[in-house]
């Protein structure tokens, strides 16, 4: 199980980023939204991930980057439940909507509850 976060990994690309959020579907599970969207370029192999903290919610740049780097990591060590179901490849964007703190461990349950519900919503 590879639990890597390279850059090829990284949602970078400006074009598909707008795309993603005019285009894609999203699911919430508090508190985390997660927008996708299917790449249809047959080059790119890999799911392509980026995380968000709105500067209205959390004021702080020094806890933006925090919230940020848990959210990474979070995506990190359970981007299995997404990589092994599917063999197209997704845009995905995770957004944090809460204005609360919140340690690694709710976080990391609250990333697994929505990776099974974009699962659910794509498996259908």
């Amino acid at each position: 199980m590879d639990e890597s976060f390279g850059k090829d990994e990284k949602l970078k690309s400006k074009k598909l980023i707008d795309i993603l959020f005019q285009e894609g579907k999203s699911v919430k599970k508090y508190p985390l939204k997660l927008i996708y969207l299917p790449i249809t370029n047959p080059e790119i192999k890999h799911f392509k991930t980026g995380v968000s903290v709105p500067k209205k919610l959390v004021k702080t740049a020094v806890d933006r980057n925090r919230i940020k780097r848990l959210m990474r990591e979070a995506f990190r060590k359970n981007k299995y439940l997404v990589t092994s179901n599917f063999t197209q490849a997704y845009a995905l964007m995770f957004i944090y909507i809460s204005r609360d703190e919140i340690s690694l461990e709710d976080l990391n349950k609250a990333m697994i509850k929505v990776m099974e519900k974009f699962n659910e919503s794509e498996n259908k």
